[in-house]
């Protein structure tokens, strides 16, 4: 009988490449040198209990081929582990083994595939159970800084193309993001993001051309499954990213049909210099700064003008006149609403079935509105039409906890971080998460939710709010007062009565009665 290939053998496989790493460093110093071969196979079990047969045969056989301080396994037992373990594995092709009538087809794992886990990193993400895909920020290759926002840009595009295909899983634009500007182990990269597939390469832009290069790599095994150069004069800079996009998509899944590919395309701007617009305004929105939204809500506007059916910059118009609203930010709260919701409803008319744009317009008629039969409905139309995107999670999140939804909302919320499990605006998933649990008197879940996201952002106020809600409802009053106090560090002016009247807060009840009880100011 063949033997199964249970999880505790799934386990044990994964203590012996832990114990080959804590051994490296001890063997570097010793002339022993271990080695392990592993086969899944039939046995026979001897009268004394010596096991025998062609599946211990193999494993011995591999043993003895192994590296020194290596482990080897058969095709049979990768076949099994693929996926479930977070280290990689290097084909080392067909063997020849002594007194085995067959070749079998052999995997490594090698130091790299194993290394010392980075400080803070957390545990390796399973891979998802249909192909995944990060897309990493392409290289510059204008020699002009100031061209880093069109390689961005381009790399964002092809990500939201890739994004609309519902069978792939696709990183959120944010946390393939963080890789930018580094030397990066692309089976490190798979490994913190969970995928089996990283895109990577660069933009070239001169003369009134673009040219692309990109390679997409097995982030599992480091296999180069394709690579491609692809150049257009400037007018065609969309249609080159939707080749790239059909090129990666082909190569993943080589019978995709030419009818969903040409789903992936979305409505693009006519006027490119909209367009350059657009990503300045989002990169100086991301950061939630006062002057940065002022410069945001500025390109925003003007990108808007020079195109009126470009919907999404339409939605972050108004997502950031929201935000100065939200934040405090504003000097006059009742215009900044107003055109709040006068972007949101431009972006619906312009385009109401782009998921970007019902997302961004629901979260903000969730602050601005309170509709939330109709905000609800927007945000689940959003993530049905792309499941993978990071910011139709995050929004869905926001509206289900502001419509007094909060066991929904933690779902979203951890949908969202999944989708971008390494992005540097995480804290307000992690925030939004807080309240949620707040409202479902998990205090001590909220403490934690709230801990992550000020360990990534400490100068965010709504997380000190939501610190010092759940803080105060456990009794922990030294810790309430203390977010309380940091909270009036960074938001002075902060009243309950005043973060009430931003929007949005009518099903915080839980919330707002630990506020009182942290003893902030009504």
């Amino acid at each position: 009988m063949t033997a199964p290939w249970p999880s505790s053998r799934v386990q044990r496989l994964r203590c012996d490449a832990r114990w080959r790493y804590r051994k490296a460093s001890r063997q570097a110093r010793s002339s022993l040198r271990l080695r392990i071969g592993v086969n899944l196979g039939e046995v026979i079990v001897g009268a004394d209990g010596d096991l025998f047969g062609d599946g211990i045969n193999i494993a011995v056989r591999l043993e003895g081929i192994a590296d020194p301080g290596g482990i080897l396994i058969s095709e049979k037992v990768y076949g099994e582990v693929e996926g479930k373990l977070a280290v990689g594995f290097e084909d080392c092709g067909e063997q020849q083994l002594k007194n085995i009538s067959r070749p079998v087809r052999t995997y490594a794992i090698r130091a790299a595939a194993y290394s010392a886990p980075t400080e803070g990193l957390g545990p390796a993400l399973p891979l998802p159970d249909k192909p995944s895909i990060a897309v990493l920020p392409f290289e510059n290759m204008s020699g002009d800084p100031e061209q880093d926002y069109f390689a961005d840009g381009m790399v964002e595009e092809i990500i939201t193309a890739l994004s609309r295909f519902k069978w792939l899983f696709v990183i959120a634009r944010n946390s393939s993001f963080t890789f930018k500007g580094k030397a990066v182990d692309i089976k490190e990269v798979g490994r913190r993001l969970g995928v089996r597939y990283v895109l990577e390469g660069s933009v070239r832009q001169a003369s009134g051309k673009v040219r692309i290069t990109g390679q997409l790599i097995d982030a599992v095994t480091g296999t180069h499954i394709w690579a491609d150069r692809f150049e257009r004069d400037l007018t065609d800079v969309f249609a080159l990213q939707d080749e790239v996009t059909v090129a990666v998509v082909s190569a993943i899944e080589p019978k995709m049909l030419q009818t969903e590919i040409a789903m992936a395309t979305r409505r693009r701007p006519e006027n490119l210099t909209a367009y350059d617009c657009y990503l300045r305004a989002m990169q100086q929105s991301y950061p939630l700064t006062r002057e940065g939204l002022a410069e945001a809500i500025r390109l925003a506007h003007r990108a808007f003008e020079l195109d009126p059916r470009f919907s999404l910059v339409a939605a972050l118009a108004g997502l950031c006149h929201m935000n100065n609203v939200t934040l405090g930010y504003t000097i006059d709260p009742q215009l900044d609403r107003q055109e709040a919701v006068r972007f949101l409803r431009l972006a619906l008319s312009v385009d109401d079935g782009d998921p970007e744009t019902l997302a961004r317009a629901a979260f903000i008629s969730a602050f601005m509105v309170g509709d939330c039969e109709s905000e609800i409905e927007m945000a689940d139309k959003a993530v049905a039409l792309n499941p993978n995107s990071f910011q139709a999670w995050f929004c869905r999140g926001w509206v289900y906890r502001i419509a007094g939804l909060p066991e929904e909302a933690v779902r979203s919320f951890e949908r969202a971080i999944r989708m971008s499990p390494v992005d540097p605006l995480l804290y307000r998933s992690f925030t939004g998460m807080g309240y949620a649990y707040i409202e479902l008197r998990r205090f001590e879940d909220a403490i934690v939710a709230g801990k992550k996201g000020l360990r990534q952002n400490p100068s965010f106020s709504a997380t000190h709010r939501c610190l010092a809600s759940a803080f105060a409802h456990l009794g922990r009053d030294a810790e309430a007062r203390e977010a309380a106090a940091r909270l009036l560090e960074v938001d002075p002016g902060f009243t309950i009565s005043a973060w009430i009247a931003r929007g949005g807060q009518s099903n915080s009840k839980l919330t707002i009665e630990g506020l009182r009880k942290a003893g902030l100011p009504e």
